[in-house]
């Protein structure tokens, strides 16, 4: 029998630690190279969806309103994801909230400290229906004026990116930050165990899950606060601009870790309820955390949780 080996790496991008473990009964070398690959899948997302970079596609593509702009195949399926998400939750979950969220003070790359180069946009509403998508053409045409963020998608397209390169090992698990894929099975040959963090007591888990060849994501308004006034959280309402104080974290397991990333995003913003039922209908499960530490699941979530 062939002696499977652990290889686990670590580096910084996208605003967060992405740990990547892999097992195998194949080289060390050979399994370092496929990891190598991973790490590069998240650097090409953050080059093109980052919205603190002036550089980027994502941000180039705002500069060119009532245009219709070709766009990078990775940025093109992003986007509609995004816009479709967005329909779905009746623009409560929204990309092209990124002016609002640098009006709240998130401007700031976490590399470099520094804000990207102001988008000179006139204050006037705007939304999803902003955005229209040529699906034959692969062209994008902003309406008016915005700023697109990714913010809610990109970390989960970027995982589904990276598990291309792993997805012919006996296992692998991709962490990046919150936004988990775990592929095939640990190395004593069962499914991977998933801590969902305590929201309040970030050294704890308030759950752990069993999961194989599943995404789980988790979304918070513990991990990102304004600078400028400290309350108000990443995850804004954009009818009401505000910051919603129900829920304090919601994670969601799906097939796909985009799909799970922009899903645990739209259930925060729709609260309790009408998240949960959002996610029943699609099939989906997850569950929620209250501002009093209430647990809320959706029906079969419960043969994920690990007891």
């Amino acid at each position: 029998m062939e002696t499977l080996r652990t290889v686990t790496r670590s580096f910084v991008c996208m605003d967060t630690i992405i740990n990547i473990t892999a097992v195998s009964s194949i080289s060390t070398e050979a399994v370092n190279t496929s990891i190598d690959r991973a790490f590069a899948a998240f650097r090409y997302v953050e080059e093109t969806c980052s919205r603190f970079d002036s550089n980027s596609e994502l941000r180039r593509l705002s500069l060119n309103p009532g245009v219709s702009q070709p766009v990078s195949p990775l940025l093109f399926e992003g986007l509609r994801f995004a816009r479709q998400l967005a329909e779905i939750t009746g623009g409560i979950f929204d990309p092209t909230v990124g002016q609002l969220l640098e009006r709240k003070g998130f401007t700031r790359h976490y590399l470099t400290g520094f804000p990207p180069a102001p988008v000179p946009i006139p204050l006037t509403p705007v939304s999803y229906q902003d955005i229209v998508i040529d699906e034959q053409e692969q062209t994008i045409t902003l309406i008016k004026p915005l700023l697109l963020d990714l913010g809610a998608v990109a970390k989960g397209l970027a995982v589904d990116l990276a598990t291309r390169e792993l997805e012919n090992y006996d296992g692998y698990l991709i962490d990046a930050g919150g936004d988990i894929f775990a592929g095939g099975r640990n190395e004593r040959d069962e499914p991977w165990q998933i801590g969902i963090q305590h929201p309040l007591q970030t050294d704890q888990n308030i759950c752990v899950l069993r999961i194989s060849d599943m995404a789980v994501c988790t979304s918070g308004s513990y991990e990102r606060r304004s600078p400028l006034d400290g309350g108000t959280h990443h995850l804004l309402n954009p009818y009401t601009e505000k910051s919603s104080g129900e829920l304090i974290s919601c994670t969601v397991v799906a097939p796909f870790t985009m799909l799970a990333d922009g899903l645990s995003t739209a259930v925060f913003l729709l609260e309790q309820r009408r998240g949960l039922e959002m996610l029943e209908s699609m099939n989906f499960e997850g569950l929620t955390v209250s501002s009093t530490l209430d647990l809320t699941m959706t029906t079969q979530m419960k043969r994920y949780v690990y007891e």
